[in-house]
């Protein structure tokens, strides 16, 4: 079992930013990704940007140049920081964690994320 929690939601104004954590506990394995993941009303749930154990990121086209994911492997947290926001970025924002030993996906309750124009 992992638990994630996530804070750092909000209501921005267009151009401004925020930064969302999530912090894993329970089973945590040494080899895992944790990412950030949002979903739009009426829309799938997308990809953000992920980070495995070892610091490779990867994000969506939507979120280079303007977020930042990073990780405190010490306290198992995952952040994004995100500047620049635009009203499209809108959502309720999901961390997730994989563990790639047995390829599970755990995921946060989600947090709102508020881009007024």
């Amino acid at each position: 079992q992992v638990q994630l929690v996530e804070s750092g939601g909000g209501l921005v104004q267009a151009g401004g930013s925020l930064r969302l954590s999530c912090a894993a506990s329970g089973s945590i394995g040494s080899i895992n990704a944790m990412g950030w993941y949002r979903q739009a009303p009426g829309k799938q749930r997308e990809l953000v940007a992920t980070i495995t154990s070892t610091y490779i990121t990867h994000y969506a086209d939507s979120a280079k140049g303007r977020f930042t994911i990073s990780r405190d492997n010490a306290k198992n947290t995952v952040f994004l920081q995100m500047y620049t926001l635009k009203p499209e970025d809108t959502a309720v924002y999901y961390c997730n964690y994989l563990d790639y030993s047995d390829g599970y996906n755990w995921w946060g309750q989600g947090t709102q994320v508020t881009v007024s124009s």
